[in-house]
């Protein structure tokens, strides 16, 4: 009878354990399924009323409604644009953009690109007096340069890779003092442990120039951020998980140090002219699931209009 007993009661305690288990492990699957969530990341849109680049983006737009992520990401060049035009035609671009990112579902998170920039080249006939000169006219219109945000427990960084050179004629790829000031105080506040994801217009790093033009052919100072090194190295004891990149119109993941370094492709694709070699107008849609991530390029399904005149 004692040894029936005793049975009894470690069957019990055991019954006990695998309720508690399974229990547990519910409750971790329903909070990775309560942090999961998912976000698109539009790049170069080069909004214009020429090229049908409106009806494109449109039906972006329209594709990203239909595939509900929580919100949306933009990775510059969202117009075409302000770098070589005069003040009605660059204001003109950015209410098109602003009335047209207005149709999104979700929230918009807007990353600065170089052809945001106003009056950089002498071709817009104005100079560096003009009140909205440089990167004033997208704070006026879009909102600041560089800032994060959080969301179910991930921190965002948007942050402004395009600097003008010195000579002013032109731009070039650096992420500027002051934004690096703000990252150091801003990282001192975060917990190391915290998922970290950055968006910036012009890359870190890529790997489309070796592919291109040979594997010791050298990046220029337009096609990367000049100071890399400097601005990533604020990362090294956070948890980097995700630098999101534009510019290149290319397709590409380049993981390394348990970061993924993806360049974005381009809503435009050919500056809406077809595809570009075999990367279609599309999208990232990036699903997050906890600390892990996973992608995919949507084609959204436009086409270059044919004259059948």
């Amino acid at each position: 009878m004692k040894l029936f007993k005793a049975q009894f009661l470690c069957l019990m305690v055991l019954s006990v354990c695998l309720v508690f288990i399974s229990s547990c492990k519910q409750s971790d699957r329903d909070q990775q399924e309560e942090n999961a969530f998912s976000f698109a990341f539009l790049t170069d849109t080069h909004l214009q009323p020429e090229r049908n680049a409106a009806a494109g983006f449109k039906q972006a737009i329209d594709t990203v409604n239909s595939l509900n992520p929580d919100f949306v990401i933009t990775g510059g060049d969202q117009i075409m644009d302000a770098l070589g035009q005069n003040e009605a035609r660059a204001d003109s671009l950015y209410d098109m953009y602003i009335e047209m990112s207005g149709l999104f579902n979700m929230p918009v998170y807007n990353t600065m690109g170089n052809h945001e920039v106003f009056g950089l080249y002498e071709s817009s006939g104005i100079d560096s007096s003009h009140p909205l000169y440089g990167e004033k006219m997208y704070e006026k219109r879009l909102g600041e340069r560089y800032y994060a945000f959080n969301y179910k427990g991930w921190r965002f960084y948007i942050l402004d890779s395009v600097d003008e050179r010195e000579e002013g004629t032109g731009y070039y790829g650096h992420v500027s003092s002051d934004q690096v000031e703000w990252l150091k105080e801003d990282l001192e506040k975060v917990d190391p442990g915290t998922p970290l994801a950055i968006s910036v217009h012009i890359p870190f790093i890529t790997v489309q120039t070796q592919l291109h033009s040979g594997s010791t052919e050298a990046n220029g100072d337009g096609l990367v951020i000049t100071n890399s090194k400097e601005v990533l190295s604020l990362f090294d004891s956070h948890n980097l998980k995700l630098v999101l990149q534009g510019h290149l119109h290319f397709l590409e993941d380049i993981y390394a140090n348990g970061v993924h370094y993806i360049t974005g492709g381009a809503v435009c694709a050919s500056w809406w002219t077809g595809p570009r070699g075999d990367m279609e107008e599309g999208f990232l849609l990036v699903h997050v699931e906890g600390e892990d991530i996973d992608w995919e390029y949507v084609d959204y399904g436009w086409e270059v209009a044919v004259n059948e005149d």
